[in-house]
């Protein structure tokens, strides 16, 4: 049993923040026996670390190793102070004193201040034995030492660091302090580099043209910037030349810098027995990793006068010489700086911006993002983006903006009257908070990591580390606070001051000039920054509710709008509906309380001119957003119990039409809505398409009969014969509804029968036109095509097919399906169909003339001057060859597999493989390419309101195609590949088995 003292003591340790209590006590006990360190002298310091468990452990391990180092450094209380903060925050230089405890005597006078870059600079190069630019050194041992005193002086940094009370406080000097000891040890590792350069070896260049070689380090990023991390990739541009063309030209100078570029790298990031200091990146120069490794000053001004993309120009921000010569590196700058901000006036500036932002979130899995504090939604690089769009936008007309660092160019945008004060100084705070955090994570194993742990006793010592909170749940909390509070300051910083040019805002909060809110607008997207200025000043002025609303909404809109396609017409469409809706009650209500809602609105407006056009129209369909629920399809039951009920309540043709074709538009808005906000699949969306479609023209049906067809004449059987896709079921957007028609007399006279069947085609064909959202009753498959009746009675179909019957007609019948009339009449007709379409033996030299008509259709079917490859339907790979193909082994064979007599396209080639009669990676490839074929249809329909069956060149309207299909933003080169890859593989597969 314990004893009370034991007992007492271990409760002591615990309060400290001691976890392993046993341990901790024995450690204690062994560590004053080792150098002879007291029980309370060490517990009083435990108690202010981050983690006292790895601080003791790491420093009783070392004291085994070298008692004399220890007990040297704990005779001086900075320097123990100073040891105990910074294994109690980092294993990683736990580890670095177990390889060299000899360094802990550096420690002494550490905490009191922080290195300045001259020092730092000086204490590196004389690691190396630096002189006149050549390291005294050029083995590895160099390299090695090199490596020791830059841990030696990363570690006062740490221990100033650690040692603060309000360390966020302390963030822009730790930065600043880490990115000039990279820019020493750059220095260092190129001085070594050149000693390596000059040698003795056959590779080796005279000495006399290393030095006529002008080398210089660019610094990128965060290290331009001066905000560097503990660990970070530091990335670099390299520019060479010659400083005497007779000593060494200029093309050997750049063969000589390059040379010195990868040793230089190859002194921080190569394998050496000390540790890798972090990763040189040098591929943000031109042409990335496909590019030269170092160039002249004139290669550089020539490549970015000629070739640059506008992201390459967004990273030159924060460009800044580090190392190398001086004078080289302060022309570079001065050459590149006012590229950066005239690229904002560059054509493709919107593109690069929005790439941009992607990067924010690229690549992030899933289980990560809401842990990851650099890229994850209210992360670091959400700031940054932040203050560097704000740079690139108004920095092309106002110098003072110009800053390389975020905090700098924060405080510069304040004062130049761009954003508010009091969110600038939120945005600040919030991001010194995200950058301590990440310093505390890099600090605890000297690696790179944005990723805040999962184990809550890492959060604990976390907590602890950065002083946010005392506890794993604490430190959890004010990560999430500060996320929600950047997205939040985000849309005000950048957003909301917009509103200030159209429309009177609170007192104290920022304001911009017109000129000013059309140039955030632009840069955004929106290709009328003018017009939209005028929709957001109708929206949101005035003292009524509604405006007040709007004015509240507006910023997070406006962004909403610019991630879509077409910002410009989807803001449009939503000042139209929102006129039209005035102040209604639910409209304001699912704007104000539902950002779902009101982002997939904003969504479906930028992303649809069909579902634009259409909602205009019908703009109480804003409330079916609220619930997914409301956009799913509705049955087909539903449909035609309203569709009853409007003839029961109409008896004038003309009035039960009207409401009709509202029925079929809202419904077909509804399937629109549901297929971009990918509520529905592809299968979902044809039956959904079709349902409706059948609906309506049942619905017409009814309604022309009773107005044409009189009591007496009552006994008349008439049908509508569904037809192509639309048999199938297979309708999409921009479809048309082939059918046929058939009657049958009963008795009454053949020629009056005949007359009244005419009479009910002309009232289906008049009554179902609709100017604002065509349906199109194609009868052109019926037999004889065009020059054929429009309407046969059910004998003479009979006849016709018994007698004159072509190949191609018997081919149209595999996808009859009867949807409209006369039950009866339409069994007995699909009896008909059926003896044509499935028949006992397929005559070999009909299926000759089908694969001939095939071909005659690819030559001579397809628009002028388009491309076959890119053309949906008819081209090759696409929805025809595969229909063919299924549609020529029905004929062959559906007779004696049950399972082919079926009007599905899908249906019929899943029941081809069952039979053996296609492989199924074939099929697979038949499939998929009908499939994305069909998708590309409805989505190039849904995008630009206009049905097209070719796949557009244009890379914005494949873009916009791309995204309702669900793919990311800019994907139109992806969206082409893949359809091209697709129809090829399937052309090969359908040659075969087609033509054999």
């Amino acid at each position: 049993m314990m004893s009370g003292d034991r007992s007492t003591a271990l409760t002591a340790l615990a309060r400290i923040g001691f976890s392993r209590l046993a341990e901790a006590d024995a450690l204690l006990g062994e560590l004053d026996e080792i150098v002879g360190v007291e029980r309370t002298d060490a517990t009083t310091l435990a108690q202010r670390v981050a983690d006292p468990d790895r601080a003791l452990s790491a420093i009783v391990q070392i004291a085994r190793r070298n008692a004399d180092a220890v007990r040297t450094c704990a005779a001086d209380a900075g320097a123990w102070r100073a040891f105990w903060d910074i294994v109690g925050a980092s294993d990683g230089f736990a580890e670095f004193y177990l390889r060299h405890p000899e360094e802990l005597v550096h420690l002494a006078g550490a905490g009191l201040t922080i290195p300045d870059e001259q020092e730092m600079r000086a204490d590196l190069l004389a690691s190396v034995g630096d002189e006149d630019g050549f390291a005294a050194d050029s083995s590895d041992a160099a390299w090695v030492a090199l490596r020791v005193r830059y841990r030696r002086i990363l570690a006062r940094i740490a221990a100033y660091d650690l040692g603060q009370d309000d360390p966020a406080a302390a963030i822009d000097m730790v930065s600043a302090s880490l990115a000039d000891l990279a820019g020493a040890a750059l220095e260092a590792s190129l001085s070594v580099a050149r000693a390596r350069v000059a040698g003795t070896g056959p590779a080796a260049f005279p000495r006399a043209q290393v030095e006529a070689t002008q080398f210089a380090i660019i610094a990128m990023g965060k290290t331009g910037a001066r905000e560097l991390n503990y660990v970070s990739d530091v990335d670099v541009i390299f520019v060479g030349g010659s400083a005497d063309e007779e000593v060494v030209s200029e093309a050997r100078a750049i063969d000589i810098g390059t040379r010195l570029a990868v040793q230089t790298m190859r002194g921080i990031s190569g394998p050496e027995i000390e540790p890798p200091l972090w990763e040189v990146d040098p591929n943000l120069r031109p042409e990335g990793k496909q590019g030269a490794l170092v160039r002249s000053l004139g290669s550089h001004r020539q490549y970015y006068d000629r070739w640059a993309k506008s992201w390459e120009f967004q990273a030159l921000l924060k460009a800044r010489a580090i190392a190398g010569d001086a004078q080289l590196g302060a022309d570079y700058v001065s050459a590149m700086q006012p590229l950066v901000w005239h690229s904002a006036a560059r054509e493709n500036f919107v593109e690069g911006v929005q790439r941009m932002r992607e990067r924010v979130t690229d690549h992030i899995p899933a289980s990560e993002i809401n842990r990851q504090l650099k890229l994850g939604p209210g992360g670091i690089r959400d700031v940054e983006f932040t203050v560097q769009l704000l740079q690139l936008v108004h920095g092309l007309t106002d110098q003072r903006i110009r800053q390389r660092g975020t905090l700098e160019a924060l405080d510069a945008l304040v004062a130049e009257g761009y954003i508010g004060r009091s969110e600038a100084e939120a945005f600040a705070r919030d991001y010194r908070l995200l950058r301590l955090l990440e310093h505390r994570l890099q600090l605890r194993g000297l690696r790179r990591t944005a990723l805040l742990p999962e184990k809550p006793d890492d959060l604990r010592v976390l907590a602890r580390a950065t002083r946010l909170a005392d506890s794993a749940e604490g430190v959890q909390a004010a990560w999430e606070a500060i996320k929600r509070e950047v997205r939040d300051i985000h849309v005000r910083l950048f957003y909301r001051p917009l509103l200030s040019a159209v429309a009177a805002l609170p007192e104290g909060e920022r304001t911009l000039s017109t000129e000013q809110a059309r140039d955030r607008l632009a840069a955004i997207g929106f290709r009328d920054p003018a017009g939209a200025l005028r929709h957001i000043a109708a929206l949101t002025s005035g003292l009524s509710r509604k405006a007040t609303i709007q004015r509240h909404l507006m910023p997070v809109m406006i962004r909403w709008f610019a991630d879509g396609v077409d910002p410009d017409y989807g803001l449009l469409v939503f000042r139209r509906i929102s006129e039209r809706l005035g102040n209604t009650p639910w409209f304001l209500r699912v704007l104000r309380d539902s950002a779902g809602a009101a982002e997939s609105l904003t969504r479906v407006l930028s992303g649809s001119r069909y579902i634009g056009e259409l909602m205009e129209w019908i703009p109480e369909a804003v409330a079916w957003l609220d619930d997914d629920a409301l956009l799913r399809p509705r049955s087909g039951k539903a449909l035609e119990d309203e569709a009853r009920a409007i003839q029961t309540r109409w008896q004038n043709i003309d009035d039960a039409m009207r409401s009709v074709r509202a029925l079929r538009r809202r419904e077909m808005l509804r399937v629109a809505m549901a297929a971009v906000l990918e509520v529905v699949s592809l299968e979902e969306l044809s039956d959904a398409l079709t349902t409706i479609t059948e609906t309506t023209i049942q619905a017409t049906l009814r309604a022309v009969r009773r107005a044409v067809v009189p009591p007496e004449d009552d006994e008349l059987d008439f049908s509508v014969i569904a037809m192509g896709r639309f048999g199938g079921r297979e309708l999409g957007f921009g479809s048309d509804a082939d059918v046929m028609y058939v009657y049958r007399a009963n008795g009454l006279d053949p020629q009056r029968a005949n007359n009244l069947a005419l009479k009910i085609v002309a009232g289906l064909r008049e009554h179902s036109e609709d100017h604002r959202l065509p349906l199109d009753l194609d009868a052109e498959l019926r037999p004889e095509g065009r020059s054929g009746p429009l309407a046969r009675s059910l004998d003479a179909y009979a006849e016709y097919y018994r007698r004159w019957s072509l190949s191609w007609e018997a081919q149209a019948l595999l996808r009859a399906r009867g949807v409209a009339g006369s039950v009866k009449l339409i069994n007995d007709f699909m009896a008909l169909a059926d003896e044509v379409r499935y028949p006992e033996k397929a005559d070999p030299n009909g299926l000759r003339e089908i694969r001939r008509i095939k071909a005659r259709v690819e030559n001579e079917r397809l628009p002028q001057g388009a491309d076959p490859a890119r053309h949906l339907k008819l081209g090759p790979g696409s929805l025809s060859d595969v229909e063919w193909l299924v549609q020529i082994l029905q004929l062959q064979h559906a007779r004696a597999v049950p399972g082919l007599r079926t009007t599905s396209t899908l249906g019929a080639l899943r029941a081809a493989v069952d039979a053996g009669l296609v492989p199924v990676d074939a099929a697979e490839k038949l499939a998929a390419s009908w499939h994305l074929a069909s998708r590309l249809r409805s989505a190039n329909t849904l995008l630009s309101g206009q049905t097209s069956d070719v796949l557009p060149a244009d890379r914005a309207r494949l873009d916009g195609i791309g995204r309702i299909l669900e793919y990311p933003p800019r994907s139109a080169t992806r969206v082409e590949e893949d359809y091209l890859a697709a129809t090829r593989r399937a052309r090969r597969v359908f040659e075969k088995l087609f033509y054999g």
